[in-house]
């Protein structure tokens, strides 16, 4: 598979993000957050567990997990009868911000605790095969890692995501960000660009052709309960996410790639999350990963002009699960 252009200067999505996490710590009264140490001494901010946290804290932190490369704005639109309030996404390097950061990659286990780590951190331990194909590594002396987690991690945990990354444990931030949050909520949701092209990968497109891309997916209540919380965030983009890429090379390519991304490609579309995954028995990894995509794609080629979209929203299937 053809990586990025290894000539050109990839920006530090650690160095970009660093201001973004200095001024969520900075405004954290604000936005209901709480900071605190942990004892080995990487800064915690809890995003959603004892403390509130909120929209905006979540918007920001969406911000956060791409790098300082994207920018993401919650605004209104008529795409649904009742969900109108859509979580959009834009980037100024889709491909570093979306899966060379934004991506939850890092798998993290300690004891019975258990965690995916996204955000710029990832870039700086850089130990995913991904990196190698995307020929990106960065290197800085701070670095931020998101956890969608609704429990502290435990400090020997935290102590080594420092070392890992290898920067001292003061220098490291972790955000976390439970599922059922209203900060989480908009920080899952806004990775309706990421899921896209982590598709766009799986299918074997080539990265380097990806030049651009948006999205946008409707903001779902939040739940107490993980599972429903966990499914209305996937049915979120499974059923009314938006995506549009645009891509070089061949019309023929394109067309292919646009008609192979959406949801409606998978043998399980067409019931919520939460019932495929009860119908698989809680069993994550046995559901179908071509289901993780948008509704509805739209790539443009961009020698010709021409563009391709496949799949479609359904607002009876989100109906069900939001309500």
């Amino acid at each position: 598979m053809a990586t990025l252009q290894p000539n050109i200067v990839r920006p530090s999505v650690a160095a970009l993000a660093a201001p973004l996490v200095d001024d969520l710590v900075a405004e954290a009264t604000t936005l209901r957050l709480g900071v605190s140490r942990s004892p080995c001494g990487a800064r915690i901010v809890d995003a959603g567990i004892a403390a509130r946290g909120g929209l905006e804290a979540g918007r920001r932190i969406a911000e956060i997990c791409l790098g300082g490369l994207g920018t993401v704005s919650l605004n209104t639109s008529g795409r649904f009868v009742r969900w109108g309030t859509m979580v959009t996404v834009t980037t100024a390097d889709p491909v570093i911000a979306c899966l060379g950061s934004q991506y939850a990659g890092w798998s993290l286990a300690e004891g019975d605790f258990f965690a995916l780590g996204s955000g710029p951190a990832r870039a700086l331990w850089g130990k995913e095969a991904l990196f190698e194909e995307l020929g990106y590594r960065d290197s800085a002396h701070n670095a931020c890692l998101v956890l969608e987690v609704d429990r502290m991690p435990p400090d020997v945990l935290v102590a080594r995501i420092a070392e890992e990354c290898g920067i001292a444990p003061e220098k490291l931030t972790l955000i976390l960000t439970p599922t059922s949050s209203l900060a989480g909520t908009v920080q899952i949701v806004a990775r309706v660009l990421e899921v896209a092209l982590h598709k766009t990968h799986a299918l074997h497109f080539p990265l380097d052709r990806v030049v651009d891309g948006i999205g946008s997916s409707p903001l779902p209540p939040p739940a107490p309960d993980f599972v429903a919380a966990m499914g209305r965030t996937n049915d979120a983009t499974l059923y009314g996410g938006d995506v549009q890429l645009f891509v070089t090379g061949p019309e023929s390519e394109a067309r292919e790639l646009a008609e192979g991304l959406p949801s409606s490609s998978s043998r399980d579309h067409g019931r919520t999350f939460a019932e495929i995954f009860t119908a698989y028995k809680g069993d994550f990894y046995a559901m179908d990963p071509m289901l993780f995509s948008p509704a509805r794609v739209t790539v443009t080629a961009l020698e010709t002009g021409r563009s391709f979209t496949f799949g479609a929203f359904h607002d009876d299937i989100l109906e069900r699960s939001f309500a």
